[in-house]
């Protein structure tokens, strides 16, 4: 009873009906109160959702893959001290953790977000130690900052281990197979040599079939989903062959030993019925040499082995059996009178369209003395069989040293081909987080296009052309991502934002439609919804879809900044400070909250501070020209205009296209009274930005300090022909009124 609930809650769970699981398992939970029963049942409390059921359930419990999962439903309800006491008792300093590299790496999660970056990256290397195909561990370090280089993580040191998993998984298997073959021989000999008359046969099997239903009910089926086979109809293909009825149900599972006690001295279900179960199906890739052997043993006997045991199914039933009754008669003594025999042909199974019957009954013949009633016949044929069971079983060895050879082999190739994916993908992911993004989309291009060509590797590139400000190959790549896999909702946070920098507010309509009929619960979803409505100027309806996003995961760093950015466009400068740190304390890394936080210390004239979180974005993300702009103008706001200059010119150099450098540093120049080159820069900017207000503006105030009115006129004019914002309507304006004007006594008090 306690196998078919665990089965049953096991085959719950393949079929995601985690309902159906739930109850099965409180069943069995009732029936065989057991630490291994609640862990069952805590595992399917999680698949269901339902943290807070495991939380209570596996409180307390000592065992490893228990205080795994505690920690694991912790961490789901944020419970983070407790999660980690879970993984490593307080008591027990030195205790392992458990579930190896999966444990690592939940411990390393609790880490990350309790600000130990340092320790959090020791266990994802621990992980990736343990494990190297564990690419979340990978992910994770690249987030930190701390990630090494792919080739390194995914060498020859990664490929030896997961080599030698797979290699001990082999021999496992293999020994595994030939113990069972040495049991099964055993067995076959054993069982073979006890003569059985009709009378016995009876008496045996009703006794065998009473032990057999008598260790079901008072043990159960402790051997799981093997022990299934209880219940398998047997084959009418049986009867045909050996002359009997077909059985009753259980029957193909009597005992093929001359001692029917034997049963009662095992207690194990398993071996009481596998040790007749898996005679008949020895070693299938010995079927060649078995037809050659059988050849050989039946070589005297001419008919005695039909060739229409194993040709076309659809011969004529009737025809073929009796055709087998003639000439199987002698054998009958052989096959008939063994309940081996008739326990492998009931359990012939086909496979490709053969039928196995030739191979089973060889296998029955092969391991069986003859009847005494042909003395010279049996001594001579069982000679023959020995010894060819001999050459069999060298044969054998040295198949399984081939198969073993060609398996490995499969594995180095395997395990080769992934790394060598491994390290162009992990490559390309640690360049993106160390912002290093045209040499990330090298590296991507280095991919196979069926790989190239999947939603995550697009929502990199897209990624990687967002933080490079070329906003319409990051549109680009994410419409492909978006068509490769519609259903995913990876990076279309990013997406939308891109469509909000292009100012597409048809299409960012559309995407947030799309992701919220897709998702209602993703935060990607309510990101994309907010920036529609930004796009829009409501931001305070944005500000409520930015804020139902952080509710569905406190974790999503990007949905507190967009929240910050919304409090700072209201100048709510207390709230968008706490959602830029919240961020922060999601992710130390990412660099949008600390250039928040220097935006809003800028505009309250908090220089130092300014300059301080602008260093800290810069740090993080030294190639973006808007950061060192930035940091450029709080730079010239504290005095240090060389220092600034200098900043701006890496700026520039870093993105062409992008304006703002180029107009702060025509600014500093004006400053500092480098009239010319401020002109020449700002003509150059003309270029790049022809219908930015502010350049014209900026370069009539040059041409009215030298005292060119007409020039500072005409740029006056430009600049309001280009529907600048009110507030520098106004300045223009003024500007214009004051023209004649010296600007010493303009810029007196």
């Amino acid at each position: 009873m306690e196998a078919m609930l665990v089965d049953c809650v096991h085959n719950s769970l393949r079929h995601f009906v985690y309902k159906n699981a739930i109850f099965m398992c409180e069943r069995l939970c009732a029936e065989f109160p057991s630490e291994v029963n609640l862990q069952l049942l805590a595992t399917s409390y999680l698949q269901n959702n339902q943290a807070y059921s495991a939380y209570h359930l596996l409180k307390g419990t000592q065992m490893a893959q228990s205080r795994y999962l505690f920690a694991l439903s912790c961490f789901q309800m944020d419970l983070l001290n407790e999660a980690e006491s879970a993984l490593c008792p307080v008591n027990e300093p030195g205790a392992e953790i458990p579930n190896g590299a999966s444990g690592h790496y939940l411990l390393g999660l609790i880490y990350k977000y309790t600000d130990r970056r340092k320790n959090a990256a020791q266990q994802f290397k621990q992980s990736l130690t343990i494990d190297p195909l564990l690419w979340a561990a990978y992910e994770e370090l690249c987030i930190l900052g701390a990630a090494e280089e792919a080739t390194a993580v995914f060498g020859e040191t990664a490929a030896l281990s997961i080599q030698k998993q797979y290699m001990q998984q082999l021999s496992t298997s293999l020994g595994l197979n030939t113990y069972n073959e040495e049991r099964n021989s055993t067995s076959t000999k054993n069982t073979s040599s006890e003569d059985y008359s009709p009378r016995q046969s009876k008496h045996t099997q009703n006794h065998g079939l009473k032990d057999i239903s008598g260790n079901f009910h008072s043990h159960g089926l402790n051997g799981g989903v093997s022990n299934m086979s209880f219940y398998n109809t047997p084959s009418p293909v049986a009867a045909q062959l050996s002359g009997i009825a077909p059985p009753p149900l259980f029957r193909n599972f009597q005992p093929a030993v001359a001692n029917p006690n034997s049963l009662i001295t095992d207690n194990s279900p398993k071996s009481t019925v596998n040790s007749t179960l898996q005679a008949p199906r020895r070693k299938f890739v010995d079927e060649g040499k078995l037809r050659k052997i059988s050849g050989r043993l039946f070589s005297d006997s001419g008919p005695r082995r039909s060739s229409r045991l194993s040709a076309d199914s659809g011969a004529n039933t009737n025809s073929s059996a009796a055709t087998v009754s003639g000439n199987m008669s002698n054998a009958s003594k052989y096959l008939g009178g063994s309940k081996l025999s008739s326990l492998a042909l009931r359990s012939v199974t086909l496979r490709k369209g053969h039928s196995w019957a030739n191979e089973n009954i060889d296998e029955g013949v092969r391991g069986e003395p003859f009847d005494d009633s042909r003395p010279n016949t049996a001594s001579t044929t069982g000679s023959m069989a020995s010894n060819d069971a001999k050459f069999c079983d060298q044969e054998d060895e040295t198949m399984l040293t081939a198969g073993t050879a060609m398996s490995a082999q499969r594995i180095t190739i395997g395990v080769s081909e992934i790394l060598s994916l491994l390290r162009i993908l992990g490559e390309g992911c640690r360049l993106s987080y160390m912002y290093r993004c045209q040499e990330a989309l090298d590296m991507y291009m280095k991919l196979p296009h069926k790989h190239y060509n999947t939603g995550w590797v697009l929502s990199q590139v897209g990624k990687a052309y967002f933080e490079l400000i070329d906003y319409l190959e990051a549109e680009k790549a994410f419409r492909l991502a978006r068509q490769a896999s519609p259903y995913c909702l990876e990076g279309m946070d990013i997406y939308s934002t891109v469509l909000y920098h292009l100012k597409e507010d048809m299409k960012l309509s559309y995407l947030a439609q799309e992701l919220i009929s897709t998702d209602r619960l993703a935060p990607q979803s309510w990101c994309a919804m907010g920036n529609c409505y930004s796009l829009q100027k409501d931001h305070e309806t944005a500000l409520k879809n930015f804020l139902r996003a952080v509710q569905l995961n406190p974790r999503f760093a990007y949905a507190h900044t967009l929240c910050g950015h919304e409090y700072t466009t209201l100048e709510d400068f207390e709230n968008g400070m706490k959602s830029y740190q919240n961020a922060l304390r999601v992710d130390t890394r990412h660099y949008n909250a600390w250039y928040g936080l220097g935006m809003i210390y800028l505009r309250q004239e908090k220089l130092e501070f300014s300059e301080h979180h602008f260093k800290m974005a810069f740090l993080i993300n030294p190639s973006s020209s808007v950061i060192m702009s930035y940091l450029g103008t709080a730079l010239h706001a504290l005095q240090r205009s060389e220092e600034a200059l200098e900043i701006m010119e890496q700026a520039i150099v870093a993105d062409r296209k992008n304006p703002h450098p180029m107009y702060q540093k025509a600014n500093i120049l004006v400053c500092l009274e480098r009239l010319d080159e401020a002109l020449e820069v700002l003509e150059e900017l003309k270029e790049y930005a022809p219908s930015e207000s502010s350049v014209y503006a900026l370069m009539g105030r040059i041409y009215k300090r030298r005292n060119m009115h007409d020039k500072a006129m005409l740029h006056f004019g430009l600049a309001l022909d280009m529907k600048p914002p009110a507030t520098d309507v106004a300045a223009i304006k003024a500007a214009m009124e004051k023209l004649h004007v010296p600007d010493e006594i303009d810029e007196s008090p």
